[in-house]
Protein backbone atom coordinates (compact mmCIF):
# COMPACT_ATOMS: atom_id res chain seq x y z
CA UNK A 1 0.00 0.00 0.00
CA UNK A 2 0.96 3.79 -0.86
CA UNK A 3 1.03 5.96 1.66
CA UNK A 4 0.29 9.29 0.72
CA UNK A 5 0.41 12.48 3.38
CA UNK A 6 -1.12 15.47 1.74
CA UNK A 7 -0.20 18.95 3.07
CA UNK A 8 -2.49 21.33 1.60
CA UNK A 9 -4.21 24.71 2.84
CA UNK A 10 -7.94 24.37 1.45
CA UNK A 11 -9.70 22.06 3.57
CA UNK A 12 -12.67 21.30 1.30
CA UNK A 13 -11.02 20.79 -1.89
CA UNK A 14 -8.68 18.58 0.08
CA UNK A 15 -11.15 16.13 1.11
CA UNK A 16 -12.28 15.44 -2.42
CA UNK A 17 -8.41 14.97 -3.23
CA UNK A 18 -7.98 12.74 -0.47
CA UNK A 19 -11.27 10.55 -1.11
CA UNK A 20 -10.34 10.10 -4.73
CA UNK A 21 -6.82 8.58 -3.80
CA UNK A 22 -8.84 6.60 -0.93
CA UNK A 23 -10.65 5.15 -4.24
CA UNK A 24 -7.61 4.09 -5.89
CA UNK A 25 -6.55 2.11 -2.65
CA UNK A 26 -3.77 5.21 -1.90
CA UNK A 27 -3.53 5.04 2.52
CA UNK A 28 -4.31 9.19 2.96
CA UNK A 29 -3.50 11.35 5.68
CA UNK A 30 -3.85 14.88 6.02
CA UNK A 31 -2.53 18.49 7.41
CA UNK A 32 -3.13 21.63 7.17
CA UNK A 33 0.77 22.95 7.71
CA UNK A 34 3.86 22.42 8.36
CA UNK A 35 4.11 21.94 11.73
CA UNK A 36 0.98 19.31 11.01
CA UNK A 37 2.56 17.64 8.64
CA UNK A 38 5.88 17.30 10.61
CA UNK A 39 4.27 15.79 13.48
CA UNK A 40 1.90 13.25 11.05
CA UNK A 41 4.92 12.37 8.82
CA UNK A 42 6.42 10.84 12.08
CA UNK A 43 4.01 8.90 13.10
CA UNK A 44 2.37 8.17 9.40
CA UNK A 45 5.67 7.51 7.61
CA UNK A 46 4.49 8.19 4.07
CA UNK A 47 6.09 7.18 0.88
CA UNK A 48 4.68 10.45 -0.79
CA UNK A 49 4.28 14.52 0.67
CA UNK A 50 1.29 15.44 -1.56
CA UNK A 51 1.91 19.29 -1.79
CA UNK A 52 -1.46 21.04 -2.38
CA UNK A 53 -0.91 24.14 -1.78
CA UNK A 54 -2.28 27.37 -3.58
CA UNK A 55 0.74 29.89 -4.91
CA UNK A 56 2.21 31.77 -3.24
CA UNK A 57 1.83 30.47 -0.01
CA UNK A 58 3.74 27.05 -0.93
CA UNK A 59 6.35 28.85 -0.31
CA UNK A 60 6.03 29.10 3.22
CA UNK A 61 7.05 25.66 3.38
CA UNK A 62 10.27 24.09 3.54
CA UNK A 63 9.63 21.10 1.77
CA UNK A 64 13.29 19.69 1.74
CA UNK A 65 13.29 20.04 5.81
CA UNK A 66 9.77 18.00 5.97
CA UNK A 67 11.58 15.61 4.43
CA UNK A 68 13.95 15.51 6.61
CA UNK A 69 12.20 14.51 9.33
CA UNK A 70 10.76 11.44 8.02
CA UNK A 71 11.52 7.93 6.02
CA UNK A 72 12.62 10.44 3.09
CA UNK A 73 9.71 10.40 0.98
CA UNK A 74 9.36 11.76 -2.22
CA UNK A 75 7.43 15.11 -2.86
CA UNK A 76 4.92 16.17 -5.47
CA UNK A 77 3.95 19.59 -5.56
CA UNK A 78 0.76 20.91 -6.95
CA UNK A 79 0.19 24.53 -8.00
CA UNK A 80 -2.06 27.02 -9.87
CA UNK A 81 1.07 28.26 -11.67
CA UNK A 82 2.25 27.14 -14.83
CA UNK A 83 5.39 29.65 -14.66
CA UNK A 84 8.59 28.34 -15.52
CA UNK A 85 10.04 30.04 -12.55
CA UNK A 86 8.01 28.55 -10.15
CA UNK A 87 8.52 25.13 -11.56
CA UNK A 88 12.30 25.96 -10.83
CA UNK A 89 11.74 27.07 -7.38
CA UNK A 90 9.81 24.42 -6.28
CA UNK A 91 12.45 22.42 -7.25
CA UNK A 92 14.76 24.00 -5.28
CA UNK A 93 12.87 23.92 -2.32
CA UNK A 94 13.00 20.30 -2.22
CA UNK A 95 9.72 18.90 -4.51
CA UNK A 96 10.41 15.82 -7.23
CA UNK A 97 7.44 16.75 -9.12
CA UNK A 98 5.70 19.41 -9.85
CA UNK A 99 2.46 19.38 -11.41
CA UNK A 100 -0.04 22.13 -12.27
CA UNK A 101 -3.72 22.68 -11.54
CA UNK A 102 -6.54 21.83 -12.94
CA UNK A 103 -5.13 18.44 -13.35
CA UNK A 104 -6.48 14.82 -14.33
CA UNK A 105 -6.64 12.60 -11.16
CA UNK A 106 -5.81 9.57 -13.71
CA UNK A 107 -2.24 11.80 -14.43
CA UNK A 108 -2.19 12.24 -10.58
CA UNK A 109 -2.13 8.99 -9.50
CA UNK A 110 0.16 7.70 -11.99
CA UNK A 111 2.86 10.18 -10.96
CA UNK A 112 2.16 9.40 -7.64
CA UNK A 113 2.87 5.33 -8.67
CA UNK A 114 5.99 6.33 -10.53
CA UNK A 115 7.02 7.74 -8.08
CA UNK A 116 6.58 5.16 -5.09
CA UNK A 117 9.04 2.81 -7.73
CA UNK A 118 11.55 6.00 -8.28
CA UNK A 119 12.09 5.94 -4.74
CA UNK A 120 12.57 1.77 -3.80
CA UNK A 121 13.72 0.66 -7.44
CA UNK A 122 17.19 -0.73 -7.44
CA UNK A 123 18.99 2.17 -9.89
CA UNK A 124 19.58 5.82 -10.21
CA UNK A 125 17.73 7.63 -12.74
CA UNK A 126 20.48 7.40 -15.48
CA UNK A 127 20.19 4.22 -17.29
CA UNK A 128 23.82 4.30 -18.94
CA UNK A 129 26.19 1.80 -18.35
CA UNK A 130 26.05 -2.03 -16.95
CA UNK A 131 23.63 -2.54 -14.19
CA UNK A 132 25.19 -2.31 -10.21
CA UNK A 133 24.23 -2.87 -7.19
CA UNK A 134 26.85 -1.06 -5.65
CA UNK A 135 29.33 1.67 -6.61
CA UNK A 136 32.15 2.76 -4.70
CA UNK A 137 34.41 5.73 -4.78
CA UNK A 138 37.16 4.54 -1.94
CA UNK A 139 35.51 5.55 1.48
CA UNK A 140 32.25 6.16 -0.40
CA UNK A 141 29.82 3.44 -0.77
CA UNK A 142 26.46 3.36 -2.85
CA UNK A 143 24.08 0.88 -2.17
CA UNK A 144 21.90 0.69 -5.22
CA UNK A 145 19.30 -1.86 -3.89
CA UNK A 146 17.91 -0.71 -1.00
CA UNK A 147 19.47 3.03 -1.91
CA UNK A 148 21.86 3.81 0.86
CA UNK A 149 24.73 5.81 1.12
CA UNK A 150 27.78 5.19 3.59
CA UNK A 151 30.96 6.74 3.76
CA UNK A 152 33.80 6.04 6.62
CA UNK A 153 30.92 3.60 7.92
CA UNK A 154 28.22 6.03 8.83
CA UNK A 155 25.29 6.46 6.69
CA UNK A 156 24.02 9.22 5.24
CA UNK A 157 20.60 10.08 5.03
CA UNK A 158 19.62 11.40 1.70
CA UNK A 159 16.68 12.70 -0.09
CA UNK A 160 15.70 10.54 -2.90
CA UNK A 161 17.25 13.23 -5.84
CA UNK A 162 20.22 13.46 -3.91
CA UNK A 163 20.40 10.01 -3.77
CA UNK A 164 19.80 9.95 -8.01
CA UNK A 165 22.08 12.76 -8.29
CA UNK A 166 24.63 11.24 -6.42
CA UNK A 167 24.47 7.74 -7.98
CA UNK A 168 24.67 9.42 -11.51
CA UNK A 169 28.05 11.17 -10.31
CA UNK A 170 29.32 8.41 -9.17
CA UNK A 171 28.66 5.80 -11.80
CA UNK A 172 31.53 7.30 -13.99
CA UNK A 173 33.94 8.40 -11.44
CA UNK A 174 35.92 11.83 -13.37
CA UNK A 175 33.20 11.91 -16.08
CA UNK A 176 31.71 15.64 -16.71
CA UNK A 177 28.65 16.62 -16.18
CA UNK A 178 26.58 19.77 -17.57
CA UNK A 179 24.02 21.32 -15.29
CA UNK A 180 21.53 20.84 -18.10
CA UNK A 181 22.65 17.21 -18.23
CA UNK A 182 22.09 16.19 -14.97
CA UNK A 183 19.05 18.21 -15.22
CA UNK A 184 17.43 15.56 -17.58
CA UNK A 185 19.20 12.63 -16.03
CA UNK A 186 17.58 13.57 -12.34
CA UNK A 187 15.17 16.02 -12.91
CA UNK A 188 13.61 14.88 -16.41
CA UNK A 189 13.55 18.86 -17.36
CA UNK A 190 14.78 19.50 -20.51
CA UNK A 191 15.35 23.25 -21.25
CA UNK A 192 18.61 25.12 -20.76
CA UNK A 193 17.53 27.72 -18.42
CA UNK A 194 20.49 28.46 -16.27
CA UNK A 195 18.29 27.49 -13.02
CA UNK A 196 20.13 26.72 -9.28
CA UNK A 197 18.12 23.53 -8.94
CA UNK A 198 21.14 21.56 -9.66
CA UNK A 199 23.61 23.74 -7.75
CA UNK A 200 21.84 24.00 -4.49
CA UNK A 201 21.19 19.95 -4.43
CA UNK A 202 25.24 19.50 -4.65
CA UNK A 203 25.16 22.19 -1.71
CA UNK A 204 22.90 19.72 0.29
CA UNK A 205 24.72 16.79 -0.55
CA UNK A 206 28.84 18.64 0.20
CA UNK A 207 26.97 19.39 3.46
CA UNK A 208 26.40 16.03 4.23
CA UNK A 209 29.15 14.56 3.23
CA UNK A 210 31.36 17.11 5.09
CA UNK A 211 34.88 15.90 5.13
CA UNK A 212 34.61 13.97 2.67
CA UNK A 213 32.68 16.93 0.20
CA UNK A 214 35.27 16.29 -2.28
CA UNK A 215 34.13 13.33 -3.12
CA UNK A 216 31.84 15.78 -6.06
CA UNK A 217 34.24 18.54 -7.78
CA UNK A 218 32.64 21.33 -9.94
CA UNK A 219 34.02 22.15 -13.40
CA UNK A 220 33.97 25.80 -13.51
CA UNK A 221 32.01 26.82 -16.36
CA UNK A 222 31.00 23.48 -17.27
CA UNK A 223 28.99 21.31 -14.32
CA UNK A 224 29.76 18.22 -11.78
CA UNK A 225 31.93 15.40 -11.92
CA UNK A 226 33.14 12.81 -8.73
CA UNK A 227 36.73 11.96 -7.68
CA UNK A 228 37.40 8.82 -6.21
CA UNK A 229 38.95 9.54 -2.13
CA UNK A 230 40.84 7.68 -0.65
CA UNK A 231 40.65 6.63 3.05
Amino acid sequence: MIKVLIIHDEPNNTRLLADALKREAFVVETAEDGEEALHKAALFQPDILLLDLAKPHYERYDVYGISLETNQPAVLLLSESHHIADKVRGLERGADVYMTKPFDIRELTARIRALFRLRNRSAPLSSEGPKQDKIELGVLSIELVNRTVRTDGQELKLTPKEFDLLAVLARHPERVYSRTALLEQVWDIHFDGGTRTVDTHIQRLRKKLGQRQGIIQTVYGIGYKSKKLSS
